[in-house]
């Protein structure tokens, strides 16, 4: 058994510190809801905090959120794909462009649902993934302002997601000039700049954010409390409002050292080990989650006496050393997670989704001996 679980309390301590930020800021901004996969109760919950926007880059998350509360404004956040136009039509509100052709068959679907469409039109500023390049912005506008059905309610950028390019003040002026540009030649009003996201945070707390940047789109801080620029926690936000528990499912004293010719794992790699650790053992511990479910190298065991020291499709190896704790078959790990790593777990079907105070409600017979380290209690 494995599950992982969210803190209410802390996550919506974390929602309540961004949100008094924005405001003193005069800064609008939506919760990126796709590292929760479409899990509904985990949904409620985001939209229990008060946010009026949601984006998901997955247009089945954006349904169930117009299922929950359909006056949620729903953004999707990428170029959306020819074949699923009248879903996004259906189920987004705004979504985010890069491509004339889509634009229009946007219009005409638009028309036949009897909707406005709203579209934030992408610029390129260095990341290379999507976004109209700069130098081709002014004419890609003329040609989309005035499509029926069609309302253009921002320009937008990505930074930071692919290549790891960082969001600067110079390139935010840069987003900014590109809209008083196009306000000016067209006459038309661009309501919004959506010119932030996790990563530009800190420029916001330096005093370096473009007034003009008028928009954010936030997921890691608001869900780890992540500095994304600096890759780091912030000091005043939860970093641990998921949490990951698995199950022991053996726990035995083993060599630290294979015994047979090694070749490939499962993963292609040939393991080394340190000749000096031969007849030396420890216990060792599998417990009930995999590479199927995530991968180690984005969890770590909050017992700094635990480490992970193998995985496979489906088990996970730990060392525990001489089990100071003593641990049993049946007792739960807890790990602390990244934002990959909980991606993972939430997109996995063998892992339950719970609350951070339902671990009580969980116990069974095999659990009810649990050591006072990694009790429910």
């Amino acid at each position: 058994m494995a599950f992982i679980t969210l803190n209410r309390k802390k996550l919506k301590e974390n929602f309540d510190h961004l949100n008094i930020m924005f405001a003193q800021n005069n800064i609008e901004w939506a919760i990126v809801g796709k590292m929760l996969c479409g899990n509904r109760k985990y949904l409620e919950e985001i939209i229990n905090l008060g946010i009026k926007e949601i984006c998901d880059s997955r247009i089945r998350n954006l349904q169930m959120v117009k299922s929950i509360n359909p006056n949620i404004q729903t953004v999707f956040i990428k170029p959306p794909a020819i074949g699923n136009i009248a879903r996004v039509v259906e189920f987004a509100d705004v979504s985010f462009n890069t491509e004339l052709e889509t634009i229009k068959l946007l219009s005409e679907e638009a028309a036949k649902q009897g909707k406005t469409h709203k579209i934030v039109i992408m610029i390129e500023l260095g990341e290379l993934r999507e976004g109209v390049m700069r130098e081709q912005f002014v004419d890609f506008y003329a040609n989309v302002f005035d499509l029926p059905n069609i309302e253009v309610t921002g320009i937008g950028t990505n930074l930071t997601c692919m290549y790891g390019v960082l969001p600067s003040q110079d390139k935010l002026i840069q987003l900014c000039l590109y809209k008083q540009l196009v306000e000016a030649k067209f006459n038309k009003t661009i309501p919004f700049i959506s010119g932030g996201t996790s990563v530009t945070i800190p420029l916001i707390e330096k005093g370096l954010l473009p007034e003009n940047i008028n928009h954010f789109r936030v997921g890691e801080t608001l869900y780890l409390g992540t500095d994304v620029y600096n890759s780091q926690p912030f000091d005043h936000m939860h970093n641990d409002v998921f949490k990951l528990y698995a199950e022991i499912i053996e726990l035995h004293e083993k060599p630290l050292l294979p015994d047979g010719e090694l070749g490939q794992n499962l993963t292609g790699n040939i393991a080394t080990f340190d000749e000096k650790l031969v007849n030396s053992s420890s216990y060792r511990a599998i417990i009930d989650v995999g590479l199927l479910d995530v991968e180690d190298g984005h969890i770590k065991p909050v017992d700094k006496d635990v480490e992970i020291v193998g995985a496979s499709s489906d088990m996970i190896v730990l060392d525990l050393g001489e089990n100071h704790r003593k641990l049993n078959v049946g007792d739960l790990v807890e790990f602390n997670l990244d934002y990959m790593g909980i991606l993972r777990i939430m997109n996995s079907a063998y892992v339950d989704k719970r609350f951070e105070e339902e671990k009580i409600a969980v116990k069974t017979p095999a659990l009810a001996q649990l050591s006072p380290a990694f009790s429910f209690n």
